[in-house]
């Protein structure tokens, strides 16, 4: 650990994935204890305040902090007021998309000595992220090959990192490139998911499950088919955002878009939600991603997530009524 660094640090961002690495990133060669927070119990911190017998750095990692108890949070603030020397705590704290930082009540609490600091890794920067992946297992990239994968699997982090790895082990001399992505991914492309999700977020619900229930018995990543849906909404999202009026070519350009037909469809469907139904379906993904990593089978928490789309969708249709 450096020694002009913060003795508490509370890291926040939208990826746990993300969240975690830098967590690791900023123990250095510090052996962390990782205690994720639905499994805190009251003097999580005592071990920091207890010497080493033989002399080293100690180090607690605190995941999902967004859901400590009141209690919980407590004891990272006294513990943050009076740290102690050779340890460090550091918090993750998992937010939403459209969260500008921790709730300002957790900041209060945690108090001014805590170093607070955003990890994400911006759409435009992704490209050379997991070019930076690729090279730390040693295996070659082309800009094509990456542009392949983000095309193919969608901007989730977790799962291009996952995917990475794959390719590591698949094709370890070729490495990142359009013939290995397509190769090894294969049934998992846009054309697949872009039927999922133009039938989830158009509307037609029927057609939305028949295709998923076909990519699933097919064996395709229930983790990666939930990329794909999360990165059209984070899409609809931006479009929401923007003037109705605004031109296909400028509601490319600010969406991040190809081409313009893709904008004119995309607006088509965000203005089939509201924009606190996007957001509301925004945690239902982060749910389901939680649910999935945490054992839930894929055909029930997709099914889930299609339906809510659904259900957003007639909640955005349904009259007002008036008294």
């Amino acid at each position: 650990m450096s020694p002009d660094a913060a003795p508490v640090l509370l890291l926040w961002g939208e990826s746990a994935f993300l969240l975690r690495q830098a967590a690791l990133g900023a123990f250095g060669q510090t052996r962390a204890v990782e205690v994720d927070s639905s499994d805190w119990r009251p003097g999580a911190t005592a071990d920091l305040a207890t010497p080493s017998l033989w002399g080293e750095e100690r180090g607690l990692l605190i995941t999902g902090a967004q859901a400590l108890p009141r209690e919980g949070l407590a004891e990272m603030a006294r513990y943050a007021a009076q740290p102690a020397p050779g340890a460090r705590l550091v918090l993750t704290f998992q937010v939403g998309a459209r969260a500008k930082g921790p709730p300002r009540a957790t900041l209060k609490a945690l108090g001014d000595a805590v170093e607070v600091r955003r990890v994400v890794v911006e759409r435009r920067d992704l490209p050379d992220w997991v070019g930076r992946r690729a090279e730390a297992r040693g295996v070659p990239v082309v800009p094509k090959g990456v542009q392949a994968l983000i095309q193919t699997l969608g901007e989730d982090p977790a799962v291009l990192d996952q995917a990475v790895e794959q390719l590591a082990g698949s094709h370890p001399s070729e490495g990142v490139t359009p013939q290995t992505v397509a190769a090894q991914f294969r049934g998992l492309g846009d054309r697949r998911i872009w039927e999922l999700c133009d039938a989830a977020f158009g509307g037609d619900l029927a057609g939305a499950m028949r295709a998923l229930v076909g990519m699933l018995e097919a064996g395709e990543e229930a983790l990666v088919l939930l990329a794909g849906i999360g990165s059209r909404l984070r899409d609809l999202i931006r479009v929401r955002s923007l003037p109705p009026r605004t031109p296909l070519a400028e509601v490319a350009r600010r969406a991040g878009l190809r081409f313009d037909w893709q904008a004119r469809r995309y607006r088509d469907q965000a203005q089939r939600f509201a924009e606190e139904g996007l957001a509301r379906l925004h945690t239902d993904l982060v749910d389901a991603d939680r649910a999935l990593k945490q054992g839930g089978t894929g055909e029930m928490v997709l099914a889930t997530v299609v339906s809510r789309i659904a259900a957003e969708q007639e909640r955005r249709a349904a009259p007002v009524a008036r008294r």
